[in-house]
Formats: C-alpha cells, structure tokens, sequence
C-alpha cells in the first residue's frame, strides 16, 4: 500500500521539470508510505519519464520491496499502489514456467504478471491496485487501475505532458497550469450530491482513471492523448442455475476465501466495526477462518444519539472475543480537525460523517494496527440501502409479472423507513430521462435549484456543457428482466460507490493504515449478478437475501435479522453549529471565486441555519465544503 507518481514529457520539454519538483509532489503523498521513498529519471523513446513511490510496508518488510521496481532484463519498470492478495499462487504458476524471483514481495511478482501476460494478467488478480507499467520494448508507458476503483489513480494531459498520481495535490504540484474549477462537476454535488462516479474531478483538465480501466501511451507518438480502454465489465445474465440454498453455500465458501486472502499481511491486522450486517460479517468471518486469530476492532459510537449502534457492536465484539476501541467524537473536534478532514478528501464529500471514519483510522494508528477490513461494497452486490426498489420493479414490469410487482411493493412497505408511495416513486423514476430530472424534482415538491445558485451562470454552463455529464447506460447489453441486476453492476463500477472508496482510501492513508475490502473481490461480483435477482433481495423485500441464508453459523443471528439499520449518520446539525457562524462565513469568502454561486444569498442561507430560522440541510454543507475547498487548494477565481 502506497503513493504513486509520474509524469511523461518529451525530451526538449523536460527543462523546466527537474528533481525538485517531482520530489515536491512526492513529499505530498508522504503520509500514504512512511516506510520508504524511490524517485528516477528513466528515458524510452523520445521521452524523459519520472516514477515516484512512497511505501508502506505490508508484505515482505525488506528493501527487496523498493520501488520503483525493474525487470531483471530491464525492460520493464513499475510503480504499484495496493496488493494482489492471490500473490503467492500466480508467483506459483509463474516458478512452475521458469521465472525466478528475488523478493517475497506482491509488486515482483505483479511486475513478472505484466511480463507475461501483459493487459491479459489483470483477470488472474485478486486485490485492490493502482499501477503504471514502462515497457521499453514497445515504448509504451501503461496505467491500471482495479476493477471497483478501491485504488485512486488522477492523470493530466496536457500538450504532450502527461502527469499521474495517487492524490491530487501531487498532480498540481507537477503541472504548470492554474487551478480551475470544474462547473459541471460543483454543480452535480452541489445540486444532487454526485462525486466519484465518473472520470470528472473538481479541477479542470485532471481526470480519474475509471474504475475497471486501463490506459496505453505511446510514447513515440507523446502529442497523442493516451487512450483509456475497459478491462473489466462483467456479464448481467443469469447463469447460475442451482437452488437458493445452493446459492447461499456458494455465497458463504466464496466469502470466506476471500476473507482468507484479505488476512495475507506481514503486519498487524484489524477491523472496522459498525455493528451492521455487513461489516460484522467481516469480522465474524475472520473468527470462523482462525479461532486463535487476535483480532482489534474500531468503532465510532454515537452514544446517546439516535442511530447509536453499541449494543450491536458489543454483541459482535463478544462472539469474537475481540479486543475492542471506541472513539466518541465531538462536534468540537471535528473544528480543530476540519482544515485537515478537507485536505485529506481532497475534494468535497457529501457530509462530515466522513469524519468519524476518519477518527476510526487515526484510533487504528494509534493501536499500532496497520491495516484493517471493512464491509464496504457489500450494499453495492447485495442490493442493500433501500433495496433499489426501482429497479427490481422494473424487472418485474419488463416479465409482465405485474401480480408479482404489486407484492414487492405492498412487502416493502412493511419495513422500517419504506412505503408505498416511494417504491412507486422510484418505479417512476426509472423512466424519467436525466433532461427531465429537475421538473420531476419540482412536480414532487422539491425545489432543484437553491436561492444561492447564480442562475445566470447555471444557464450559461447547461449551454455550453450540457446539465448531465454523459455515462455508460445501465442497460447496456443487460438482458429483458435483470434491471437490478445492471444497476448494481453499474453501481459497482462506475456509480456512488466510488465516493465511499475515495472517502475510504483518503482517510485511511492520511494515517498510514491500509482498508482492505473483502466483499469486493471480482469472483464474488461476478457471482452475485450471474443469480436471479431474488435471491439478492426477496419477495418479501428482504435485501442481501443470499448472504443472510449463507452466513447463518457464522454472523449473530440476531444481526442477520435485522430490520432496523439505517445508513451510517453523524449529528451533522449539531456539528456544524461547532464550526462556529464566523469561521463559516469567512469560509464562503470563497464563493466569491465560484460564478455557480450567488456570495450574498450563500450568506443569508447558512446564517438563518446557524440561528435556527431554517432547518438544517445537507446542501448547505455541501456550500460550505465546496467554498472552503476553493480557499485551501487556491482555486482561481472564475
């Protein structure tokens, strides 16, 4: 697990980009790897190439793990950042056919993958990576990121100069251009909270490899931008013809291996514990692999408060007689600490329960624990939240199982927080086409548009941009009947679940701990949408149908049961009346470089928020975030 960096320039383009700047932008990413630096100058073609690595030590603690690393014919060359869990058996494989190995590292045996196979190795992997690979041979400098995006990978073209890193700080240092906000992208978080879930960023002209992609640059060709290809799309059609006890074994023997993998580490290993189905699953998984196995668990309690979580947190904590630490956190603290909360994300998010997650972490570090497992992503594969009761009941619809569909939605009603009304709704919106988004918005009663969006330049955007970015249809080659089925494979790889693991990575490794992801394994997604779709989410409304059925013996059954979890909350309210009313309006100072925005009537909103004459709303973190990000990353005035 570390940073990585680069930057491509042909050879009379390089005098201006000398060491120091490339080890400023190596000093920024210095919190992701505090146990080792590498930065060289390599050359192939015509052009000067700079690969920077900072590492933190996970397996194989030796220098044999220094990066960057070169192939013993030294053709090829590597920066990694993540793990390949199923390491030992490729490097198996890759004995067994005559290659020699020096170090006990997984960035060895990737490098010898890629030598091998080249692209075609990425479906052997199992892990979580973002990596550049030089192959002189072919003078071709290639860029992969994994298939859910648990890794970051930013990039920047920009007249021949091609620049990558982990963070997007160390992509600024390198690029001599200006900081510019993207329009499109603050007017999506802060009018729908979208982020992450496509290639956008909040900085024009810096991108993010999407999650399942691979980019190829030629460098005899280095005016050419690099082409950006998908490595990872995995079929939507039923395939698995067993029964739902059948599939709930398999679900159980595929998630415990993959929890087996997961556990691979040359240092201390954890968990992250909310006391949710998914998460104790996590952690009851790695009790049933190792009955002797320490395990630490890290938990935000929100004691008092509605949503606390503790008691199911304690119930799992003594199942698996763990050792556990709690952190309970202040709107108070998140003050002192929001400058850095900021920086760390890099760009805005949704909401300062992020915060919390990021106290978790820093509890890990502080207990010596280096890397922890999380249940992230499980919601995404089991069609969990709120049981994407829209698209289930389009499937539904496209068989004509209309008898079946009245069901579904009087069944779903029944659980805490659903109704009738909004499963029809979301039926509905299936079919309202993103143009229509913002009357549908108003024919329901919800204003799209705050009183503090500057409408002029809203408009002035929409004509020149286009109100919605452009993105994969979840429909594409999904069959008649398995809506569900490609919404999911669309959340998974390109939808809101990128935001989550943003929110995951950045927090983790400002502190230097490595969250690993077990239900994220591409032979459990490739599983999980191969079923019919009532097995995820039951007649009867029921979501994470086959996992509760395959983890019974395993997870409390108490937890399996469940119907009261709501989604992960902080008292976000309360929190931001700590932040105080002056630092908050000196922060949307900032809107004054944001033509979207209106300063005065963004004053006037959060000052009636902050005197209790207007309820609180998330949107209006989202101004504050968005304002404050501006000032900290000198964002140009518009």
């Amino acid at each position: 697990m570390c940073g990585i960096l680069g930057a491509v320039r042909a050879n009379e383009n390089t005098s201006s980009f000398r060491q120091h700047n490339a080890q400023n932008a190596l000093n920024l990413i210095a919190h992701r790897g505090p146990n080792d630096q590498g930065l060289e100058y390599l050359h192939a073609a015509n052009s000067e190439i700079i690969f920077g690595h900072t590492r933190l030590s996970i397996i194989d603690l030796s220098a044999g793990g220094h990066q960057p690393m070169h192939s013993a014919c030294g053709t090829f060359s590597i920066v990694f950042n993540g793990e390949i869990y199923n390491y030992r058996e490729l490097r198996q494989t890759l004995t067994q056919g005559g290659k020699v190995f020096k170090t006990d590292s997984d960035t060895e045996v990737l490098l010898s993958c890629w030598q091998t196979w080249g692209v075609d190795c990425l479906k052997k992997l199992r892990g979580m990576f973002a990596f550049a690979v030089l192959d002189r041979s072919k003078s071709r400098l290639f860029c992969v990121r994994d298939a859910f995006g648990i890794k970051p990978l930013f990039y920047q073209y920009n007249k021949g100069e091609f620049l990558f890193a982990s963070e997007l700080p160390s992509v600024l240092a390198m690029s001599q251009t200006t900081n510019r906000l993207n329009h499109q992208r603050a007017f999506d978080y802060l009018i729908h909270g979208a982020y992450d879930d496509d290639n956008s960023t909040f900085i024009q002209g810096i991108e993010s490899l999407p999650a399942g992609h691979w980019m190829e640059m030629n460098l005899c060709e280095s005016t050419k931008k690099p082409e950006v290809r998908r490595w990872w799309w995995p079929s939507t059609i039923q395939r698995f013809s067993g029964s739902f006890e059948q599939a709930a074994e398999q679900f159980r023997n595929l998630f415990i291996d993959s929890i087996k993998l997961h556990l691979r580490s040359d240092v201390a290993v954890g968990a992250a514990l909310s006391g949710g189905l998914d998460s104790s699953a996590v952690v009851c998984g790695m009790r049933h692999i190792d009955p002797t196995l320490p395990i630490n668990t890290f938990s935000y309690i929100a004691r008092g408060q509605e949503g606390d979580e503790e008691s199911w947190v304690d119930l799992v904590n003594e199942k698996v007689k763990a050792q556990s630490y709690k952190i309970l956190v202040s709107g108070h603290e998140l003050a002192n600490d929001i400058d850095d909360l900021i920086a760390t994300q890099g760009e805005p998010f949704y909401s300062t329960s992020v915060y919390a997650q990021y106290r978790v972490f820093k509890l890990a570090k502080e207990q010596g624990v280096t890397v922890t497992l999380d249940g992230q992503g499980a919601d995404e594969l089991l069609a969990g939240y709120n049981g994407y009761p829209g698209p289930r009941l389009r499937s539904l619809l496209q068989q004509g199982r209309v008898g079946d569909m009245l069901q579904f939605i009087s069944a779903y009603s029944t659980w805490p927080g659903r109704s009738r009304k909004y499963a029809i709704q979301a039926l509905i919106a299936q079919y309202v086409p993103p143009s229509l988004h913002a009357l549908a918005l108003k024919l329901v009663g919800r204003n799209p548009a705050p009183t503090w969006m500057n409408r002029h330049a809203v408009e002035r955007m929409r004509l020149t941009q286009g109100n919605y970015p452009e993105k994969l249809p979840v429909n594409e080659d999904n069959p008649k009947g398995r809506y569900l089925m490609g919404t999911l494979r669309q959340s998974l790889t390109g939808g809101a679940l990128g935001s989550l693991l943003r929110h995951g990575d950045r927090n983790s490794m400002r502190w230097a701990v490595e969250s690993r992801v077990p239900f994220l394994n591409t032979d459990i997604a490739e599983f999980l949408l191969s079923l019919p779709e009532h097995f995820l989410i039951s007649s009867q409304a029921e979501t994470k149908h086959v996992m509760r059925r395959g983890l019974q013996g395993i997870v409390p059954q108490s937890i399996l049961e469940r119907k009261d979890k709501v989604g992960f909350a902080t008292p976000e309210a309360a929190w931001l009346k700590q932040l105080g009313e002056k630092r908050i309006l000196e922060w949307l100072e900032g809107s004054s470089h944001i033509s979207l925005l209106n300063g005065q009537a963004c004053h006037e909103e959060i000052q009636q928020i902050m005197s209790g004459t207007r309820p609180f709303s998330y949107r209006a973190w989202r101004l504050i975030n968005l304002c404050r990000w501006a000032q900290l990353y000198n964002i140009e005035k518009d």
